[in-house]
């Protein structure tokens, strides 16, 4: 069953990202100082998940913020030991860069969901580090909201996602929680579903579309499902099953 959590808010900038950023916040939290090392934040962003590091005062050796967008990371704030890359994991030539980095901890938050094929991604992903941590949106999110538009979601289902990683990874933890971000007003919620990208991918809704989804719609709050994982990668496991001969 999934952990729900429900937030209130007020008018301000924050609330466009307010869910990314409680997501960053605890997977941040599940992360083991000992085991950062040399770090890569994959979907790196504006930053979220080096704040919570800063934020817990953990310490890494050095961090690699990996971002399609090189207008995000040119709000990833810069320093000592964190490098800034150009990384499109939909693109496995763009990906293979990464392997080429030394990696300890592998960080994900808020970004894969967007994965085109999760088995290719997560199939690569595993050459890095010894441990990972992913945060991933399912199709869980906005369910209500699409269905009452008739549309599908533009990304992966729990199951999907989740069999693919088993491919790759151990699970050593997971978690599914369903947070609830409630409204003011049906105003309010339309000003969120058109900046915070509710429909991406192919399907968009025009504005007489839009009027008549505000009209049926039958809640007061959106839905995000979003899964955790802390992962060990089968090839790690394997590598610690050899022992080595006594001559």
């Amino acid at each position: 069953m999934a952990v729900r959590e429900f937030d209130r808010f007020a008018e301000s900038y924050g609330r466009y990202n307010l869910i990314q950023r409680k997501v960053a916040r605890r997977l941040v939290d599940w992360i083991d100082e000992a085991e950062l090392g040399h770090v890569i934040d994959l979907g790196a962003g504006s930053g979220e998940v080096l704040a919570n590091l800063r934020r817990r005062g953990l310490t890494f050796k050095s961090f690699i913020a990996a971002d399609l967008s090189e207008n995000m990371l040119r709000l990833h704030p810069a320093g000592e030991k964190l490098r800034k890359l150009i990384v499109d994991f939909n693109d496995p030539h763009s990906l293979c860069k990464l392997q080429e980095i030394e990696c300890d901890t592998l960080l994900s938050s808020s970004a894969l969901q967007w994965s085109h094929t999760p088995e290719k991604t997560f199939g690569t992903l595993a050459t890095l580090g010894r441990v990972a941590y992913f945060s991933i949106f399912t199709s869980g999110t906005f369910r209500t909201l699409l269905q009452t538009a008739g549309l599908e979601s533009p990304i992966h289902d729990r199951e999907r996602i989740h069999t693919a990683l088993k491919r790759f990874y151990r699970i050593d933890r997971e978690e599914c929680i369903e947070y609830h971000l409630q409204f003011e007003s049906a105003l309010e919620m339309f000003r969120y579903i058109k900046r915070s990208g509710v429909s991406g991918g192919d399907a968009r809704l025009d504005y007489r579309k839009m009027k008549t989804l505000m009209r049926e719609y039958p809640h007061d709050f959106l839905e995000f499902e979003v899964l955790f994982y802390r992962l060990i990668p089968k090839t790690m496991e394997m590598e610690a099953c050899i022992q080595p001969l006594s001559l």
